[in-house]
């Protein structure tokens, strides 16, 4: 019997394969072209996980990373759903979220609107802080009918501050922001690191799991998000296991640097991810 987890990564890869990785002339789009390592990788990379689709048209990048992001999307949600025996809560996982809208950046809104009416604060303050991650895992405040469910814990003379009462008025709660990079390259890591810096700077309260997905197969790109510490928790590969038997077959010395990255705890597998988030 087959493992649930390994199911689900399985059409994970499905659906990448049909969307947002294509092959042209049997090179696999998330091959930078100009770079013979990166097209070898990234076509054996690809074989190992399945038939992409060929004849397809290869998408525009844009598009093709929302494809990314939808693929992570739905991965994520499925998973979650299986998963609430080691996390109850009212958990949801969306796209195109702003985190102003969220119970620890909720004070930003406050701040956006005293920007837009003071050049000089607008000037000072720019729009960093406005960051909509790619994919969010969020939850929703309880009602207190659940908090009570075992005995009454809380009512209208207690604990009246608190995010996770929805009798208190509060927001959804952040609970992660998940960056798709479906390959790296060096104009978008800087990127990445921004938006998780302003996400541990601009909050009031909890830290959400700060984490990136990328199928890039450049061992090299990867390590210019996954190495250092403090931006975000880790950055997880799409297909992890794949990557490292690749690499070996191939005798490529970049092998140590992903078994670095790895047993550094800076780097793991897709199918990690959702285990991960569940802490």
């Amino acid at each position: 019997m087959r493992p649930w987890l390994l199911e689900a990564r399985r059409k994970f890869h499905a659906e990448c394969l049909a969307g947002p990785i294509t092959e042209t002339k049997g090179v696999p789009s998330i091959a930078d072209v100009s770079n013979r390592p990166s097209r070898e990788i990234a076509t054996a990379l690809v074989a190992k996980i399945g038939a992409s689709k060929s004849h397809a048209a290869k998408p525009a990048g844009q598009t093709a990373g929302a494809m990314f992001e939808t693929a992570t999307q739905n991965f994520v949600a499925s998973c979650f759903a299986q998963l609430l025996h080691l996390r109850p809560g009212s958990f949801a996982v969306e796209r195109g979220q702003a985190i102003s809208q969220f119970d620890q950046y909720g004070h930003l809104d406050a701040l956006r609107v005293l920007a837009i009416e003071n050049k000089e604060l607008r000037t000072l303050l720019g729009t960093d802080y406005l960051i909509k991650p790619d994919v969010v895992v969020l939850r929703r405040p309880e009602p207190d009918a659940n908090i009570n469910k075992q005995q009454l814990l809380v009512d209208d003379t207690v604990a009246q501050h608190t995010a996770l009462r929805e009798a208190n008025g509060a927001r959804a709660t952040l609970h992660a922001s998940i960056s798709c990079k479906l390959t790296i390259r060096s104009d978008r890591v800087q990127n990445t690191r921004s938006e998780a810096l302003n996400l541990v700077r601009n909050r009031k309260g909890r830290l959400p799991h700060i984490v990136a997905v990328t199928a890039e197969p450049t061992p090299s790109r990867i390590a210019a998000i996954a190495l250092g510490t403090g931006d975000m928790d880790c950055v997880y590969h799409f297909a992890l296991p794949e990557l490292v038997e690749t690499l070996r077959e191939q005798d490529r010395e970049t092998l140590e640097l992903v078994e670095t990255m790895i047993d550094g705890q800076r780097l793991r597998d897709i199918a990690d991810l959702p285990l991960d988030l569940i802490i």
